[in-house]
């Protein structure tokens, strides 16, 4: 029987992407560079991703993707301009920012009707509590993980021995793997690392996505509402 349920962050409960468009498309105009279009979102993500990649696999740390990021999107972009400083205006808006996934709010006020919530997320521990504070769901949650503060990121072990050691020793002495499930939707890191570690899966996929790298997750939703046909 499940008992606890992590739930991933950033395109599972508040909207990443959706923030990225938006910060882009002002931080162009901000600092006179070129006018955003649609597809410099694809580059923005396809660095971003392996940059993230990286630091799930620990060849990376998150302070070195804070030097590079903008930096790298800048030259594929063909824009001249410091990424550390467009990196600055970036994480600013981002510490405030809290868009939510479509019925996010709904399936959170359900869960915690009959489980345990648990945040699970990779990046920066003030930006990811603020935001969650911003989007009124922080108050859902019983435990917060997040990946700098643990020192590890998922999908690696000692994110999820850190997670273990602490609600076994305040809630669940004898809390089992096969007793949680991880909702989120990156595949590489929430899927990958909960089934190593022996949790339930659930990726959260709005879009079809091609091939078949979703096959590995115990469940696949499209729409948040849905996760009420499972737990």
């Amino acid at each position: 029987m499940i008992k606890v349920v992590f739930f991933d962050i950033d395109n599972t409960l508040l909207s990443f992407s959706g923030y990225v468009k938006e910060a882009m498309k002002v931080g162009f105009a901000q600092f006179g560079l070129k006018e955003y279009t649609e597809d410099m979102y694809s580059v923005f993500e396809r660095i971003n991703n392996s940059l993230w990649t990286q630091i799930e696999q620990g060849a990376l740390s998150y302070n070195e993707l804070l030097k590079i990021r903008w930096n790298m999107i800048f030259k594929e972009l063909n824009i001249s301009f410091d990424g550390e400083v467009f990196e600055k205006h970036f994480k600013e808006r981002l510490f405030s920012s809290a868009v939510p996934e479509p019925h996010a709010m709904e399936i959170l006020e359900y869960l915690s009707k009959g489980y345990v919530l648990c945040a699970a997320s990779n990046g920066p521990y003030e930006q990811q509590l603020n935001r969650l504070k911003v989007g009124k769901m922080q108050d859902y949650f019983t435990r917060i993980f997040i990946s700098s503060k643990i020192g590890a990121a998922k999908p690696r072990k000692q994110f999820f021995d850190y997670c273990f050691k602490d609600l076994r020793e305040s809630l669940f002495p004898d809390l089992s793997p096969d007793e949680t499930i991880i909702i989120g939707d990156s595949v590489s890191s929430d899927i990958a690392g909960g089934k190593a570690y022996g949790l339930k899966t659930c990726l959260y996929q709005p879009q079809p996505a091609e091939g078949p790298e979703n096959c590995c997750a115990d469940y696949v939703v499209s729409d948040l509402s849905d996760i009420k046909l499972i737990l």
